[in-house]
């Protein structure tokens, strides 16, 4: 079984309290986008994990697949399989690779073994994985609340957009954003702005960590500039960085400056 876990973007973040678990409550829009690792999951005598692509660090225990593993073998004692990973997506960089991972590993153990769950079913298995990980059940555009695991589906299509994202290579951790940000409460019914046209969005929406994080990384201020001086429509930091995404109308040349980048670039489906 070979599955694709795709990134996401995040059209507008923000921190709206701190949580009494050390966690913060957010509200933000989740869109699904095409740049994807691979992951490959046989039937083996033993449990194996193995990885290729960009490396991964951290203990087996601590993996996200191998924990979605343990999930559903304490729930359901499926069988031991061999989990192959393939590295695309970049880590620390606000595109949620190592949350999409753990969910198509939920999904496709599920299908592997006929398990008797919906996606929907999965929901309370995701959530024990990570805070975005239930939204890459569905993939498609959601309102994320509270932690960002109580999901909405929101009428949004960017189908036919031209998306960059460009990965400065570094990334950035979910510790060292959250230690910046000051709560504050988002405006109401935000979300409705993405009824408005895409050239607006920049006047109305907004990802708090950029401004924390902007003053901390010039570099990632200079390339959301930069996206605007090339035509983009709307730019924002993905997540709690450090990926920038620009939408534009039509396709654009690349600036040559990008090339040390990790970048990605297409039409949206």
């Amino acid at each position: 079984m070979i599955l694709f876990p795709n990134a996401k973007i995040n059209l507008g973040l923000y921190i709206t309290e701190k949580r009494s678990d050390g966690f913060h409550n957010l509200s933000t829009c989740f869109y699904p986008v095409p740049w994807s690792d691979i992951l490959e999951i046989t039937p083996h005598d033993t449990f194996e994990f193995s990885t290729s692509g960009l490396a991964i660090s951290g203990a087996l225990e601590t993996n996200l697949c191998y924990r979605a593993f343990m999930l559903l073998k304490e729930a359901f004692n499926i069988a031991p399989v061999h989990i192959h990973l393939h590295k695309v997506i970049p880590m620390g960089a606000g595109l949620g690779g190592g949350s999409s991972d753990a969910a198509y590993t939920l999904m496709g153990l599920r299908d592997m073994f006929k398990l008797p769950l919906t996606n929907e079913d999965l929901i309370p298995f995701a959530q024990k994985l990570g805070s975005d990980c239930a939204f890459f059940l569905f993939n498609q555009a959601q309102i994320g609340t509270e932690k960002g695991d109580v999901l909405t589906p929101l009428d949004l299509s960017l189908t036919g957009k031209f998306l960059v994202m460009v990965y400065p290579n570094f990334g950035i951790s979910t510790q060292e954003a959250y230690a910046g940000v000051k709560p504050k409460k988002a405006r109401k019914n935000w979300e409705k702005q993405f009824t408005k046209p895409l050239e607006t969005w920049k006047e109305t929406i907004s990802n708090d960590f950029e401004n924390s994080l902007f003053p901390a990384y010039p570099q990632l201020a200079e390339i959301k500039n930069e996206l605007y001086t090339i035509g983009a429509q709307y730019a924002a930091m993905s997540g709690s960085g450090s990926t920038i995404f620009g939408l534009f109308d039509q396709e654009v040349k690349l600036p040559e400056s990008w090339k040390a980048f990790q970048t990605w670039s297409g039409l949206l489906p």
